[in-house]
């Protein structure tokens, strides 16, 4: 199964071979760039938990996705059994070693696990959506840059991370209702607290509205010669 683009992974491999100052930042990309899923899944749990029972059980779900599109994506790579095609592809060069044969190629963990970790991060903050997108763009293109899989490799391991990923809106009502019944609100009761900012405003808002009564109630009262109090109208 080449899914017909061994054409386009030979043109992309020999770019990537004729531009040697490229192979380093490719290969740092595609080898290490996975890692940093985790300081930010860190990161978000982080800051989902002072945001509500939402948030958080949208934040929670970013580690589960990422896991569980793994599992998918080895599942139908074990099934459709496609060799890599640095050993399908004669007169290639890749940038990396090709793995075992016994590693199949479709589709790419690599690419499904960025992508389950992008749509997931969506349902987080969609904002973060959009860097976390072209992580994983670059991730996936990186995948053939190298030569370790083919296009529709990546293809087909996006479909798979993202479907994965927006599948996390089917869980997070119940999750959202399971974390409002059993977290303490402890753990997450910043978002209730009055910053100091807002106190100080609270304070000044307060005083102003203690002098104003004050001139009105003066204003309403004048001195009769004798020096008794009575009322303006009188």
């Amino acid at each position: 199964m080449s899914g017909g683009d061994d054409g386009l992974y030979r043109a992309v491999t020999g770019f990537a071979a004729s531009v040697p100052w490229l192979a380093g930042p490719a290969v740092a990309v595609t080898e290490y760039g996975l890692f940093l899923v985790v300081p930010a899944i860190v990161a978000m749990l982080w800051w989902a938990r002072s945001r509500g029972p939402r948030a958080l059980a949208s934040a929670l779900w970013v580690p589960c996705s990422v896991a569980l599109a793994f599992g998918v994506d080895s599942v139908i790579k074990a099934l459709v059994a496609e060799p890599r095609p640095c050993w399908a592809v004669t007169g290639v060069r890749p940038l990396l070693p090709c793995d075992p044969p016994a590693d199949f190629s479709f589709p790419s963990n690599h690419t499904a696990i960025v992508a389950a970790f992008a749509a997931a991060v969506f349902l987080v903050r969609r904002r973060w959506a959009i860097p976390a997108g072209i992580f994983a763009l670059l991730i996936g293109l990186s995948r053939v840059y190298v030569g370790a899989h083919y296009p529709h490799d990546v293809l087909a391991g996006l479909v798979v991370g993202a479907g994965v990923g927006m599948s996390g809106v089917l869980a997070r009502s119940s999750t959202t209702r399971f974390i409002s019944r059993h977290v303490p609100r402890s753990g997450r009761q910043h978002a209730d607290k009055v910053r100091p900012s807002e106190f100080k405003e609270s304070r000044m808002t307060l005083g102003r509205q203690m002098r104003r009564g004050r001139r009105l109630h003066g204003s309403g009262w004048s001195r009769t010669d004798h020096g008794s109090p009575t009322t303006s109208s009188h």
